[in-house]
């Protein structure tokens, strides 16, 4: 009984972390569409240069 349910216990693990590695690689693809976006659409300075879009 106790090898059931530690491959059990296995299988939640490995179930878990794939889910999880899947919503990141969402999250960072989201990222880079909200990143390529400000970058590509980002004013004008009053000079004619490009003004930055972010904050550091």
């Amino acid at each position: 009984m106790v090898p059931v349910l530690l491959v059990l216990l296995l299988v939640l693990i490995l179930f878990g972390a794939g889910f999880a590695v899947k919503v990141l690689w969402w999250i960072a693809l989201i990222v880079l569409v909200v990143w390529l976006l400000g970058f590509l659409m980002r004013g004008t300075t009053r000079s004619g240069g490009r003004s930055r879009w972010y904050r550091w």
